[in-house]
């Protein structure tokens, strides 16, 4: 199956996943464990929510996790501080990666935004280096619009 196919029917099965939801946190650990069992050569899939000013461990699938990341400190902290997607081919080659996994090879990130600011991130890890492109970016872009289309975010983090 071609990745953009493969995007459709994800997106399309966290849609049906969601229908009628609007719990946060109910929505994300569903949606972890979704990409978790859907994608192929991932070893973490997850969130982090903003508290306080960082990024907090939300729900996920995988290995234990880094608790606390800073703004602008590792791919997710500078996918917050950027408000931008970031695609890393190679985290062994990332200025300041955070190694909570020494299994994990390649890593994306993608904020979620509310009212131009970031609520938290989704975050993938996986074993392969450059497991992550374009596609994937596109996909998991969109995955996150439908979740923050079909939630209520709590608007003091």
């Amino acid at each position: 199956m071609r990745k953009n196919e493969f995007y459709q029917q994800l997106n399309q099965s966290l849609r049906a996943l969601i229908q009628g939801e609007t719990d946060w946190l109910a929505n994300l650990a569903n949606a972890s464990a979704l990409l978790f069992n859907q994608m192929q050569d991932v070893n973490w899939a997850g969130f982090y929510i903003m508290k306080g000013g960082e990024l907090v461990l939300g729900p996920f699938q995988g290995k234990p996790a880094c608790i606390r990341i800073a703004v602008g400190t590792g791919v997710c902290g500078t996918a917050v501080a950027h408000k931008r997607t970031i695609v890393v081919p190679d985290v062994h080659q990332f200025p300041g990666h955070i190694a909570c996994d020494p299994e994990s090879q390649s890593e994306i990130v993608v904020p979620i935004m509310q009212a131009d600011q970031v609520w938290g991130v989704l975050d993938i890890d996986s074993p392969i280096i450059n497991r992550f492109d374009h596609e994937d970016q596109n996909g998991l872009e969109e995955f996150v619009q439908i979740l923050t289309n079909h939630m209520i975010l709590p608007s003091e983090f």
